[in-house]
């Protein structure tokens, strides 16, 4: 008696622990020793068992099987005593395994029919720790448990053991046979009936947790429907207890299954969650989340009511939660949004580039797959792409695509193909690495995916310079924009500089890296800079071209506009930076011959050194934002042929005329016996060194040869609209080819004649077609 009395004392605890008198204590329980006997030793492990050490004692020195035995006892004090050590010991997971092999489930029951409440309470509560585990639910159902639990809240006398019991059915439902069983007998009825009636939270709470796992199967989803299951839970979302809440955003998202739950939040409930996604409950937010997230998935309704409901501002508040589970939702319920492109362009409003960055370098995988989802979703227009760079944000995504698991690494692909959806993001992520991992994902049966492989065509698709460096072909969908540079061929693997590095470098005995730009620079360089740039050569293209441009005008009739007339009205166009300064300073070339001083020319010639690199790239200075070089000539080629040739109806004589054209502009026609004597390498090293560069714009090139005619001709067949593919081929070999329809073979029953692909001579004889599979073409491949 004195030691089951002192033993609720925390020192006396640790002093009997030190005496190690629990073997002795657990010998009291035996069969021959009385009653009074039997309630003290009970009452001294009960105060014991509270501390995880005795806990410990208690079970391995063998103390459950003889408190097992004593829940039979006639007298309530033991039963009491030992039903409370053994749900203290329960907690334990060894002591619940333990506890099904010594078939404690019927005593337990038993003990729901006592007199006493506290003996009721405790065993309710020691069933609702063992019910966790599957055998236990299967044992509780098969000695008629469920029966007693839903009489027990059938009966409003004992509404004080409604709490319990309800928390045993909600562990219960998740056996599928229980949850049978209690359909049958008319409790989830009762479920929904607590919780529409009751005032006491926990009830409502534990109501609530079983309505959302019974919701999992789809005959109570719409059993709870038709008893309109949605209202009540919508009511219990105001409740004051967090517990409620969290058990009632649950229910709603089992709810979502069904289609007509979905549509009742149409109307109300949305806004009741999005206030939770405010709480100050991390768990309330997440509860919250998951329920909006799956009211969302696949409802543009239910989107569109979140966002009309303020729930941008919250959703991204969440992305920076404590918890991965409501990270992970809340952007879920973006992506969902983002279907919609107002929606869409209200969460960019947000600043959702940053809020998804924390997301993105998450360690956990769901986390990073639902933010790699939201990337793909949100950044579909080049400002949503740009702040995602701006950022940071590409980085991280980069190394999601190395990620080991396959959800991670397809959505991060998705992603890095929507990113992928401009040349300067295409080529900042093939910077990242992005090409190469993906490369390397997609040569791997087991790690490729669909989105790996679209993802990696679309970097290359949107960077042109790299795919025509290293796969050699250009088709004619992919359309030559400005800023496009042929390097020559690299081998995989090998990093493509960007053209701003190749600018920047010494001319060297490279091959010179050919240049398409026909738009000025926006920043005109200080006048150093104009007057250099006629020195170093750009003055001189740009005169001899004018004279080009004239005496091609007496030969071809062309018509063009007075901008085009001469270096003095070139400069009245309504351009600016480079293109601007460069029509300057061709105007100031002439004008020095006339009148400048020799102190402004030494003047000039001192500043040459420093200037050089602004010059080039079309910087006023290295600080401010770098420019390619323009390249008067090609734009003056683009205007001809669009005024010119885009007119003509006929595409065959289109590709003929664009041909003679190109062929005009570099040199000529040139017949195959004087291809060694045709001396275009001293032409274009002239015009490396005087630029001081190895990019040399197209235009200045007036000698070229196959690859720098192929390169000409696609680049303007691209501005109007002819289709044709580029191909290199080996020893300074290009070529291009278009497809034309053979009007000398009839289609089959009235279709359209094939097509058939030609190459376009551009060299021997400009402007004829060459049939692909023919002698005539092999030679002008040189195969």
């Amino acid at each position: 008696m004195i030691f089951g009395i002192m033993a609720s004392n925390n020192d006396v605890k640790k002093l009997l622990r030190e005496l190690d008198v629990m073997n002795s204590v657990i010998a009291r329980l035996a069969p021959e020793e009385e009653v009074v006997i039997h309630e003290f030793a009970s009452l001294c492990l009960a105060n014991m068992s509270v501390e995880y050490t005795s806990k410990v004692q208690i079970f391995e020195q063998g103390g459950l099987e003889p408190l097992i035995r004593l829940l039979s006892s006639p007298d309530p004090d033991v039963k009491k005593n030992s039903i409370e050590c053994i749900y203290n010991l329960a907690q334990d997971f060894q002591c619940r395994a333990t506890l099904q092999e010594l078939n404690a489930i019927p005593p337990i029951l038993d003990l729901l029919k006592s007199e006493y409440p506290i003996i009721q309470l405790l065993a309710l509560k020691t069933l609702g720790v063992i019910t966790n585990d599957k055998e236990s639910r299967a044992m509780l159902r098969e000695n008629q448990g469920v029966d007693q639990l839903i009489k027990i809240l059938e009966t409003k006398e004992l509404n004080d053991l409604h709490i319990e019991a309800l928390s045993v059915v909600a562990n219960c439902i998740e056996d599928m046979d229980t949850m049978v069983l209690i359909q049958q007998t008319g409790g989830l009825k009762k479920l929904l009936s607590f919780a529409e009636n009751s005032t006491i939270p926990e009830i409502q709470k534990n109501a609530a947790r079983a309505i959302a796992k019974a919701a999992y199967d789809p005959e109570n989803r719409k059993l709870f429907h038709e008893l309109e299951v949605e209202k009540c839970l919508v009511n219990l979302l105001g409740s004051e207890n967090d517990g409620t809440k969290i058990a009632a955003s649950q229910a709603i998202s089992a709810m979502c299954e069904n289609s007509g739950t979905k549509e009742f939040f149409n109307n109300q409930g949305i806004s009741q969650l999005i206030q939770l996604l405010k709480s100050d409950s991390e768990e309330v937010r997440e509860a919250a989340a998951l329920a909006l997230a799956n009211l969302t998935t696949s409802n543009p309704a239910n989107a569109k009511a979140a966002a009309e409901g303020d729930g941008i501002d919250a959703l991204i508040n969440t992305l920076s939660s404590k918890r991965d589970g409501a990270i992970a939702n809340a952007a879920t319920v973006l992506t969902n949004m983002a279907m919609q492109e107002p929606l869409r362009l209200g969460i960019q409003s947000h600043d959702v580039m940053h809020a998804l960055l924390s997301p993105l370098q998450s360690a956990n995988t769901i986390v990073q797959s639902k933010a790699a989802l939201a990337v793909a979703a949100t950044a579909c227009d080049a400002e949503a792409r740009t702040e995602l760079r701006n950022a940071g944000g590409l980085e991280p995504l980069v190394e999601l695509l190395r990620s080991k698991n396959e959800e991670v690494r397809r959505n991060a692909s998705w992603a890095v193909m929507v990113c992928a959806g401009d040349e300067p993001m295409a080529v900042e992520l093939c910077r990242l690495g992005a090409l190469d991992i993906l490369e390397e994902i997609n040569v791997s049966v087991s790690r490729k995916n669909k989105f790996s492989e679209a993802a990696y065509n679309k970097l290359l698709n949107n960077y042109l310079s790299l795919k025509y460096s290293q796969t050699g072909y250009l088709s004619s969908s992919n359309i030559i924009s400005d800023g496009f540079y042929d390097y020559g061929r690299i081998n995989p693997g090998t990093k493509l500089l960007p053209l701003k590095d190749l600018c920047l470098q010494e001319p060297s005995d490279q091959r010179a890296i050919l240049l398409i730009n026909s738009r000025s620079s926006d920043v005109s360089p200080p006048p150093s800079t104009e007057d250099k740039s006629s020195d170093v050569g750009y003055g001189r293209s740009i005169s001899s071209s004018s004279s080009l441009r004239r005496a091609s005008k007496e030969k071809t009739n062309f018509h063009f506009s007075a901008g085009f007339g001469s270096p003095t009205e070139e400069k009245s166009e309504p351009t600016s930076g480079r293109n601007t300064a460069v029509s300057k300073s061709t105007t100031k070339e002439k004008g020095s011959r006339k009148g400048r001083g020799k102190k402004e020319e030494e003047k000039v010639k001192e500043e040459e050194e420093v200037a050089v690199a602004p010059k080039l790239t079309g910087e006023g200075s290295l600080e401010k934002e770098w420019f390619p070089p323009s390249d008067p000539d090609f734009s003056v080629y683009v205007y001809e042929v669009t005024k010119s040739i885009l007119p003509i109806t006929n595409i065959k004589e289109q590709i003929e005329v664009l041909a003679k054209y190109v062929a005009e502009k570099m040199g000529g026609k040139i017949p195959k016996e004087k291809l060694q004597d045709f001396s275009w390498e001293l032409h274009i090293s002239e015009l490396k060194f005087q630029l001081k560069s190895n990019v040399v714009p197209i235009g200045l090139i007036k000698k070229g040869i196959f690859y720098h005619r192929a390169l000409l001709f696609k680049a303007l067949a691209d501005k109007i609209g002819v289709g044709c593919s580029l191909v290199r081929g080996e020893y300074g070999r290009a070529w291009n080819e278009v497809k034309l329809m053979n009007e000398s073979r009839k289609g089959v029953m009235g279709a359209l004649p094939p097509l058939e692909v030609y190459i376009v001579d551009l060299m021997f004889h400009p402007g004829s077609l060459i049939k692909l599979r023919s002698r005539e073409a092999d030679h002008y491949r040189f195969l």
